[in-house]
């Protein structure tokens, strides 16, 4: 997807969090298939019909996302629809503790963020949570604002919550810039009138923001 940022005052960075500011989600899941023994295919299939861009409303994961299912039936429902390579059941006991157990914050990008702040850049978080794997105490440090879907029980990439985050800001969209490694997240916050970035690696996202604001410098 061909990156887009105009040139408007930037007064805030909105981050997402899995797959942002922390080390990519794909290795911490591709880690726990292979530990696990799952056929990597069977969890394809799910993300797919549960998350996918036609996925039907009120999915397992929406549930989750928004709060309204949690994590014991989540791990539990998902167990149910993995395939393993021996035949044997998926344990659904703390599922999605080994799906994130390889993931963790990356330094790379709080540097850059507390760089963005110290560069007198407003900072929030607006994260889909899946069980609410964050470390709370380094997050609430150095994020102003921090919008979590299951705590507000609106998720990305609907509207209502990026409205939730600007206004918790006092900012207007044109002021804010988010960042996230998801494309349909990136397209929500594009359709409420919110600068979005494609995240897919540190060295690029740093790139991107120090045009923005040379300041900044563009490397860390």
């Amino acid at each position: 997807m061909t990156e887009r940022v105009t040139d408007r005052r930037l007064r805030a960075v909105i981050f997402d969090y899995g797959g942002v500011l922390t080390t990519p989600i794909g290795d911490s899941i591709r880690a726990w298939l292979k530990a696990d023994g799952i056929k990597p295919e069977s969890f394809t299939k799910v993300l797919k019909e549960w998350l996918g861009r036609y996925a039907d409303a009120g999915t397992p994961i929406h549930l989750l996302e928004l709060g309204e299912l949690s994590v014991k039936e989540f791990d539990r429902l998902l167990a149910a629809r993995l395939e393993t390579y021996d035949g044997s059941p998926v344990d659904p006991e703390g599922v999605l503790s080994r799906l994130f157990a390889g993931m963790r914050p990356n330094p790379e990008m709080f540097a850059l963020a507390e760089e963005l702040r110290d560069a007198g850049v407003r900072l929030a978080l607006l994260s889909n949570s899946w069980g609410n794997f964050y470390p709370r105490k380094q997050v609430d440090a150095l994020f102003e604002v921090v919008v979590i879907s299951e705590e507000v029980a609106m998720r990305k990439p609907e509207p209502p919550i990026f409205d939730r985050t600007l206004s918790r800001l006092g900012l207007t969209a044109g002021e804010c810039l988010f960042i996230d490694d998801a494309e349909p997240n990136v397209l929500g916050a594009r359709a409420v009138g919110i600068d979005a970035l494609l995240h897919t690696d540190p060295a690029s996202t740093r790139a991107a923001l120090a045009r923005m604001i040379p300041t900044l410098g563009g490397a860390a």
